[in-house]
Formats: structure tokens, C-alpha cells, sequence
């Protein structure tokens, strides 16, 4: 099959929902149900190309589902070109706006378009965009959520052996300052000098709490200091970045690369970290890779382990991938991991497939 033209028969959306293992806890919410669309692009060559879409609320899944079937119908007979295909679906979706679910919609249907791609190429996807199959630095970001200061330091140990990691992500935002000050010591005190991490706010501060707090911890030796006010204040984030010794990473709330652009444009940055299903899958990441390469801005990703490991063998400023195992569970084989690198399988296409056993146990209709 290896040049062949594929031609989109359909898309297959469905909706499963998942228990997490340790429940999402931050300041802006608590989750403990995960909701996954999972999209098949079907081919008249018979080739599936596969993706999925963590939309958070299970309620969105509503509307992703019915956007991506009319999706796979107004694109019906269309070569399978990734750039193509994602331009259209944009394009179709334009009097109600390019963010949002329209986006997510738009990203799902690129990212199974990008593995059909390289199936039909019978390369896998980091070879197709011309990188190499290898491993992928990682970080642990499948725990330390808002616990108790007194249980994190265990938790953290936890979350750095599950997978050999030198990186894991803890996140802040307690009521009390001191409160995090003592999870943060907790943390360093249990994995020690050489682990690196990450502290993520979650959106979860205003402005002058952000000015408090992130200056109360800059001198943790912290990786990053992730979203510490709403993401659409690139203005606050222009002045935190200015002000902290500790690079302030933002991105997983880009709704494409130009928002990337308008970020690094009002150095409201130091670090950027795309989400897939939000800067346009494969085809966003991309372009929007294109632009941190040329400030020279770390890129690291945001969820959907498996096609973000492809994508950062062809980033030029990669960076960290953020790990989690929220998909394993529908997933036949999920990726290796061993000491703190993920490993990309050297087959065609993303390299993942459906355990549809469990996708029926998990399956909802909306």
C-alpha cells in the first residue's frame, strides 16, 4: 500500500467513560470520570486511521460525536491529505468560530487522518513526518493532585516509580499558602535534588494571588510554573514572566498555532505546551511547532501520549511529554515505558488500536 491514495469512506465516533485511577482534584474542579470520544476513519482501501479526543466534561461528547459523523459526511470521497482534510473541516465550521468544540472536532478527525497516513505508507507516523522511531523524555503527570501535604511526599515517590520518571508534576492551589509551600517540601524531601518538578496552578488563581504565590515559590528550583491565572491573560502572564526566576509555562489552552504566535509575540512565556485536540491535532502541532523552533521556545506536550511521543521526534525545540495511563485501559497495547522514556513501536501508523472488549464495558450513548 506503501504511496497509495486513500479515499475517506466514513468517521465512527464513539463515547466511553472511564474511572481514573487517582480522581483529578484542583482548585477549578474535581474529576473522577474521563470521557473519551474514540474516532475510526475509514478508508475505501479498507485502512483505519484511529485517534481519540479527551474532552473532559462527558456532557461535551454530545456534540463531538454528532460533529464528527457530519464530518465524516460532508468529507465522504475526499483524498485522505491530512492538511486538506483539516482545512475543510475548519472551513465548514467558520460562522461558529474556530475555537472550542469546533476545533477539538477539527483536531480528532486530523489526527486519525495523520494515522491512516502513515498505515498506508507503512512507515510510523515520526518516520512519515520525518523523524526517527525512539524514545521520548517523559514526566509523570498521573497524580499529585490537591492531597493532603502530609500524603504527598509518599504519593510522590509513587508517581516517580511507576515508571523510573526524572520529571513529575505536582499541582498547587490549597487555600492556604502554606499549605502548598509544605506539599512542595514534602515532595523535594522524598524524590530528592535530581527529580524535576513541575507545578501546575490549573488556571486556579487571580491576579494577585498568582503575584503572591508564584513569587513565594520561585525559589523551589521548580522545572516550570504552569497556568497560574485564566489562560486568555496573556497580559498577566506577560508580566508574571517578566517578574519570576521560574520559567512560566503556558499553551495547553492555544486554540492553534496563532495563539502559539500571539503568546511568544507579548512574551507571556517561557515554555510552551500544545494539547492536540486543541491546537488542530497533527497538523496544528506542527505549525505550531514551526514557530516555537524559531524563537527557540521548549515545546513539550498536553495529554494524548501516543501520537504526542511521533510528533516530538519531529519537534526542533522538544521538550518534556507530559505521561499519563488514562486511555490504557480501551487501548490493546499501550506504548513501553522505561526510565522516564516512552517508547514509540516501530509499526505503521500511530501504533494504537481499540481493546473493544473493554470499549464495550465502557461504552455510553448519549
Amino acid at each position: 500500500m506503501q504511496g497509495a491514495t486513500l479515499k475517506l469512506r466514513g468517521i465512527r465516533a464513539r463515547a466511553v467513560v472511564l474511572k481514573l485511577r487517582r480522581p483529578v482534584v484542583v482548585r477549578i474542579a474535581t474529576i473522577s470520570e474521563w470521557p473519551l470520544v474514540l474516532i475510526d476513519l475509514e478508508t475505501e482501501e479498507g485502512i483505519v486511521g484511529r485517534s481519540y479526543l479527551e474532552p473532559y466534561v462527558v456532557k461535551s461528547m454530545r456534540y463531538l460525536v454528532p460533529a464528527l459523523h457530519d464530518l465524516g459526511t460532508m468529507l465522504k470521497g475526499r483524498r485522505v491529505a491530512p492538511l486538506e482534510l483539516f482545512d475543510a473541516a475548519r472551513k465548514s465550521l467558520h460562522f461558529v468560530g474556530y475555537e472550542g468544540l469546533s476545533m477539538i472536532a477539527a483536531s480528532g478527525l486530523d489526527m486519525a487522518a495523520w494515522d491512516a497516513l502513515a498505515k498506508a505508507a507503512q512507515q510510523p507516523l515520526c518516520v512519515l513526518l520525518g523523524g526517527s522511531v525512539g524514545p521520548v523524555r517523559s514526566y509523570n503527570s498521573n497524580g499529585l493532585w490537591l492531597v493532603d501535604p502530609e500524603a504527598a511526599g509518599a504519593e510522590a515517590l509513587e508517581i516517580r516509580d511507576e515508571g523510573g520518571f526524572e520529571g513529575i508534576k505536582l499541582r498547587l492551589g490549597r487555600n492556604r499558602l502554606r499549605d502548598d509551600t509544605a506539599a512542595l517540601e514534602a515532595i523535594r524531601k522524598a524524590v530528592g535534588d535530581e527529580v524535576h518538578l513541575m507545578a501546575d496552578f490549573n488556571q486556579g488563581l487571580n491576579f494577585a494571588e498568582a503575584l503572591e504565590r508564584c513569587h513565594a515559590i520561585d525559589d523551589f528550583g521548580l522545572a516550570w510554573i504552569e497556568e497560574p491565572i485564566l489562560y486568555d491573560n496573556f497580559d498577566g502572564y506577560a508580566r508574571l514572566a517578566a517578574e519570576l526566576k521560574t520559567p512560566l509555562q503556558i499553551g495547553e489552552n492555544f486554540y492553534g498555532p496563532r495563539d502559539l504566535h500571539k503568546a511568544l509575540q507579548m512574551r507571556a512565556c517561557d515554555l510552551v505546551m500544545p494539547d492536540f485536540m486543541r491546537i488542530g491535532g497533527v497538523t496544528g502541532w506542527l505549525r505550531a511547532a514551526a514557530i516555537a523552533g524559531a524563537a527557540g521556545t521548549p515545546m513539550s506536550t498536553h495529554l494524548y501520549p501516543e501520537v504526542a511521543a511521533h510528533a516530538m521526534r519531529a519537534t526542533e525545540t522538544a521538550h518534556w511529554l507530559e505521561w499519563q495511563d488514562w486511555a490504557d485501559p480501551i487501548l490493546q497495547k499501550p506504548f513501553e515505558l522505561r526510565n522516564g522514556l516512552l517508547h514509540i513501536p516501530d509499526v505503521p501508523g500511530v501504533g494504537i488500536a481499540w481493546d473493544e472488549d473493554a470499549v464495550a464495558a465502557h461504552q455510553v450513548d448519549l
